[in-house]
C-alpha cells in the first residue's frame, strides 16, 4: 500500500480538465486516508459542469493504480456550486472570449499595470489575439501606458469598441475621464462600470483577455470573481516582505472564490549597474519564489530593475515592443510562455 506522500506525487500527474495545471497544486485533494483496508481520497471541487468531477475521479483511479496501489482505493469528490453574490448568476464566460486572467496585486506600487500591459503584449507577440481590460477604475494608467488619449465610440450593436493600439484591443476609464480629472464613483457605480467594461465592449474574437485589477481585494475585484469565469490569475509581487504579506492576501482571495491561481511574478526583482554588471538585490532577494513554494503554485519569472521599462510605459510604448533586447523584455516573454502553457 503507498503512502500519503505517493499518493500525492501519484495524483499530480491529474490534471485539471481544460488546464496543464493539476489537481494538487490547485488544491482539490484536502484529506488522504492510508488503512490496511485500503486507501481513500477526499477532493473538494467547486463546478457546475457534472462531467469535471467524473472526469478527475477515473484519472485519479488510472494514475494511482499505474503507481502501483494494489489495495482498494476509494475516491470521494465533494461537488460544491460556485459561489453567487444575491442577485449574480454566478461565473459567466465573456462571448468571443477563450480565456481571462487576472492580473493582480496585494498593494499598490509593485508594477502590476507594467506587467499586465508587457504580457498582454508578449502574447500577442506569438500570435494570440488579445485584449487589455483595465479595471482600475480609481486609478487607470493602462491609457498613459499605450500613449492615447481617444475617446472609445459605439458601433451598430450598442456595444463599446475598445480601442486599438500595438496590436491589443484595450479599455480604460482614462479613455473617459479628462486629464487629471478623478472618478468620483460610489460601490454600485464601480460595480456598474466594471460589468460595462466587461459585458458591453465588443471585445469578441479574443483569445487572451487580461484584467489588470486593482490592488487590494475590494468591490471590483469581488465583482470580477463572481461573475467572470477566469481562467485563473497571476499574482504580482516584489521580494519585499511588506509586499509578500499581501501578496498572500490577494492569493488567499482567489483561493476562497475558486479562482485558480496561474502563479507569482516577481516585479523589480533586482538591479544589475549598467558600468561594471554588478547585480544589487534592491528589495531582497527570491522573496517571489520562495513564497510561490510556500503557497504551492507556479513561480512565473522575475523581471528585473531597468530604466527602459520605466522610460517606455511613460512614453506609451511598453518596453516588450520598445526594447525587445533589454533583459526585462526578454522577462516578459519568458513569463507570457508560462502563462500560455498553463491555460493550454
Amino acid at each position: 500500500m503507498m503512502d500519503e506522500k505517493s499518493v500525492k506525487d501519484a495524483l499530480r500527474s491529474v490534471k485539471y480538465p481544460g488546464f496543464s495545471r493539476d489537481i494538487v497544486s490547485f488544491g482539490l485533494v484536502k484529506e488522504i486516508a492510508v488503512s490496511g483496508e485500503g486507501l481513500t481520497v477526499k477532493m473538494t471541487l467547486t463546478t457546475s459542469e457534472p462531467k469535471v468531477a467524473a472526469t478527475i475521479r477515473e484519472e485519479s483511479l488510472t494514475a494511482l493504480k499505474n503507481a502501483g496501489c494494489q489495495g482498494r482505493v476509494e475516491i470521494l469528490i465533494d461537488v460544491q456550486a460556485p459561489a453567487q453574490a444575491a442577485g449574480v448568476p454566478g461565473p459567466q464566460v465573456i462571448e468571443g472570449v477563450r480565456k481571462i486572467i487576472a492580473v493582480a496585486s496585494g498593494k499598490g506600487g509593485v508594477g502590476k499595470s507594467t506587467v499586465a500591459a508587457n504580457l498582454a503584449l508578449a502574447l500577442a507577440q506569438r500570435g494570440l489575439r488579445v485584449g487589455l481590460c483595465d479595471c482600475d477604475l480609481y486609478g487607470p494608467s493602462i491609457a498613459l501606458m499605450f500613449g492615447t488619449d481617444e475617446r472609445p465610440t459605439a458601433g451598430d450593436d450598442n456595444l463599446i469598441l475598445p480601442i486599438e493600439k500595438h496590436g491589443l484591443k484595450l479599455m480604460s476609464m482614462g479613455f473617459l475621464l479628462e486629464g487629471d480629472a478623478p472618478a468620483v464613483l460610489r460601490g454600485p457605480m464601480v460595480t456598474r462600470y466594471t460589468q460595462q467594461f466587461l459585458r458591453q465592449v465588443a471585445w469578441n474574437p479574443l483569445d487572451v483577455l487580461i484584467l489588470d485589477l486593482p490592488p487590494g481585494t475590494g468591490d471590483i475585484q469581488l465583482t470580477i470573481v463572481q461573475t467572470v469565469a477566469l481562467a485563473g490569475a497571476v499574482v504580482v509581487t516584489t521580494p519585499q516582505e511588506v509586499a509578500l504579506i499581501d501578496a498572500r492576501k490577494a492569493v488567499s482571495m482567489f483561493g476562497k472564490t475558486n479562482v485558480p491561481v496561474l502563479g507569482i511574478v516577481e516585479n523589480m526583482s533586482h538591479f544589475v549597474c549598467p558600468s561594471d554588471g554588478v547585480r544589487y538585490d534592491i528589495f531582497g532577494r527570491d522573496g517571489g519564489r520562495r513564497e510561490a513554494q510556500r503557497l504551492g503554485t507556479s513561480f512565473l519569472g522575475e523581471v528585473p530593475i531597468e530604466i527602459p521599462v520605466r522610460e517606455a510605459g511613460d512614453a506609451g510604448s511598453p518596453v516588450v515592443i520598445s526594447h525587445p533586447e533589454t533583459a526585462s523584455a526578454a522577462a516578459f516573454r519568458s513569463i507570457a510562455e508560462n502563462v500560455f502553457r498553463l491555460i493550454q
